[in-house]
């Protein structure tokens, strides 16, 4: 059973306390900001090189303040809407551009207005692109954004849209050498990549590509898909990914090159709560004013792959039984759309009603910033509390 959140007793007594004591009549997004801090400092403390956050998984104001207070200093974004976002909250922020295909009017505002020079592509195209919009700079830098084989141990295989072949990774460098004062070249192993192995074959392929190449590359990003362990899956400690991070520039001879990398979910899905309200039972499925169209998007793409831990907070403690038992249930979200359906199982105490409030945990990555307005149940609540 994982209906056991993974919040610590003082911190899940608090978040009860909280609760009750708002009341909350629309989802509510609580991000614990120690947690944040805590997982940044460990990435950067760790990581042989320098450690970007992916703001797609949580571009949440409060979080990026966070993530800048423990000492992050650099960011992967993914459209002009979080570059102006992350220049907003610190100017002097570094920034990588990693789309691979990026509009012609974004990668202007970007490298004039925004002094962003870090730019991924994985065609020539998209090269002649940033060369023309950016008017021949001599200060550009390069990423080129290599495909590994299909990742069979992660969630998602960013591969599958992503990166050029080995044959034409080595044709991109050898091209972009020509024009950019930095090259590098990257992967990503794709969300959730539960064997650390993955690293280790990339980076091997990655020098492989290099000396194919016949150029001097200077920087090496191993991407993001670092795990987080959601109840239900045996993962890895972050040590072991290290590891062989490790390992596997030093056996390839690429300790010499600029390491980074980009994890999203690994440094905030642990800090984020959502809390829903039960609107109606009907016996073992719940309704909620909350479901897939909004911040539980993730709980109806992974069943099957990996599950969120929940617990209830009855309307009425007191009259709560003790020792009450355990019963899985199905979730159905607020909207007249047959699709916003989660089947679990979800365990929660048999006595679960309309009026209580359960607490999905982990739910940090992709919650707050998919959701959607879709029939008009858009309307949520976000929090950021110290414990």
């Amino acid at each position: 059973m994982f209906s056991i959140p993974v919040v610590d007793p003082g911190a899940q007594r608090r978040i009860e306390k909280l609760i009750r004591r708002i009341h909350p009549t629309c989802p509510v997004h609580i991000f614990r900001k120690p947690i944040i801090e805590r997982k940044t400092r460990t990435f950067i403390d760790h990581f042989p090189g320098t450690v970007m956050f992916a703001v797609k998984s949580n571009p949440d104001d409060d979080v990026l303040l966070a993530m800048l207070r423990a000492g992050l200093t650099t960011f992967d974004a993914a459209s002009i809407e979080e570059i102006r976002l992350i220049k907003r909250f610190s100017p002097s922020a570094r920034i990588h551009f990693m789309h691979t295909v990026k509009s012609r009017e974004a990668i202007r505002e970007a490298y004039f207005d925004h002094q962003v020079r870090v730019f991924v592509i994985d065609t020539l195209d998209e090269l002649h692109k940033i060369l023309h919009e950016t008017n021949l700079a001599n200060d550009l830098e390069i990423f080129v954004r290599m495909a590994l084989p299909k990742n069979k141990e992660a969630a998602v295989d960013f591969s599958a849209k992503f990166g050029a072949t080995a044959k034409g990774s080595a044709f991109l460098l050898h091209e972009a050498r020509l024009v950019c004062s930095k090259l590098g070249l990257m992967f990503h192993p794709g969300t959730q990549s539960t064997n650390p192995d993955i690293f280790y074959s990339g980076i091997k392929m990655a020098s492989d590509i290099i000396i194919r190449s016949g150029v001097t590359v200077d920087a090496l990003d191993v991407g993001g898909g670092f795990p987080v362990p959601y109840p239900g899956q045996d993962i890895p400690p972050l040590s072991r990914y290290i590891d062989r991070i490790k390992s596997a520039v030093e056996d390839f001879g690429l300790s010499h090159l600029d390491l980074y990398c980009e994890p999203g979910r690994a440094l905030c899905a642990e800090a984020g709560l959502l809390v829903v309200r039960i609107e109606q039972r009907k016996d073992k499925t719940l309704y909620l004013n909350d479901g897939i169209y909004g911040g539980l998007i993730e709980a109806a793409k992974w069943a099957g792959e990996f599950r969120f831990p929940v617990s209830l907070v009855s309307r009425h403690p007191d009259l709560v039984p003790d020792n009450a038992p355990f019963i899985p249930f199905r979730f159905c979200g607020p909207t007249c759309d047959s699709l916003d359906r989660m089947k679990g199982p979800f365990p929660l105490p048999a006595h679960a009603a309309e009026g209580d409030w359960i607490i999905i945990s982990m739910n940090g990555a992709y919650s707050q910033c998919c959701r959607t307005n879709f029939n008009g149940f858009g309307l949520h609540k976000v929090m950021m509390v110290d414990f």
